[in-house]
């Protein structure tokens, strides 16, 4: 299904370009991922521009996700170098603990300078995963246009953070085609592809079908089911006469059903549910 998708639009490319040229300006990369999946929300462009550069590592939407796979990710990034943070930005929560890793990451550059330069942050980050959300927690203030549909933030921007520091905030950025398709439907799934481009039906049909394989007792308590059918459309159609999700004639209404379940998916009424395990990569 996602062998097709190509995603770059032109302020895409002029990200990439902006995060090339920007780099030497700043002493540290905060990149924003997602806790659900991430693996999948993490884009291999900003792997290659970053390289050697002081990377923070932020596993926002940690609310949503699985606890248990939460620790196994945060192991799994410091193991590689980078410093970690689990987040909820839309709330808040981790902020105060980001703000004081920051002010320490400032005093080690400042220890032996006679002036006291501004520690400099580029955040850098996929569409939808939180950067704007966590811009305005760490500035106290609405600086940043946020929105749970991709593509939000359009160009650069320098904002001023608490204790002399400064973050240079990025449009989203993704990669020219998705060489793994599960990559792509993991990104679908979590909304940072717009709807519109994708079949809604058969994306939620492939979400129903990851999560009987792998989060079964949450699904059949959320819908309540009385069991998992054998087949994923089987189960969509259950879950669409629980919810009178019927149109005349009793036929199920796919497109309904379909945005009810990622909806609540997308939203963690369903439950704490991660993609994508650290074990597996």
């Amino acid at each position: 299904m996602m062998e097709h998708i190509n995603w770059y639009p032109g302020h895409m490319k002029k990200t990439r370009e902006l995060i090339a040229e920007n780099l030497k300006m700043v002493d540290a990369v905060v990149e924003v991922i997602d806790a659900r999946i991430p693996f999948s929300s993490r884009n291999p462009i900003i792997d290659e521009l970053v390289k050697n550069k002081k990377r923070i590592i932020i596993l926002n939407k940690s609310d949503l996700s699985d606890h248990e796979a939460n620790q196994e990710w945060e192991q799994y990034f410091r193991k590689r170098g980078n410093l970690v943070l689990t987040m909820n930005c839309m709330t808040g929560g981790g902020a105060a603990q980001l703000l004081k890793l920051l002010s320490r990451l400032q005093e080690e550059k400042n220890r032996d300078q006679v002036r006291k330069r501004p520690y400099r942050l580029m955040i850098v980050g996929v569409p939808n995963v939180g950067k704007s959300s966590l811009i305005n927690r760490l500035t106290g203030k609405k600086s940043a246009p946020t929105g749970d549909r991709p593509g939000v933030t359009k160009g650069k921007q320098w904002l001023n953070l608490p204790g002399n520091m400064q973050l240079l905030d990025t449009p989203g950025i993704l990669w020219p085609k998705f060489e793994d398709p599960k990559a792509g439907l993991n990104l679908a799934f979590c909304g940072s592809i717009k709807d519109e481009i994708l079949d809604v039906a058969t994306l939620a049909l492939e979400l129903i079908s990851v999560l009987q394989r792998d989060y079964p007792s949450l699904l059949r308590e959320r819908y309540k089911l009385e069991e998992i059918s054998e087949t994923p459309l089987e189960t969509m159609e259950a879950i669409a006469m629980k919810r009178g999700c019927i149109l005349p004639g009793k036929k199920i209404d796919y497109d309904r059903i379909a945005k009810v379940v990622l909806d609540e998916f997308r939203a963690g009424i369903i439950g704490r549910i991660t993609l994508e395990r650290a074990s597996h990569e």
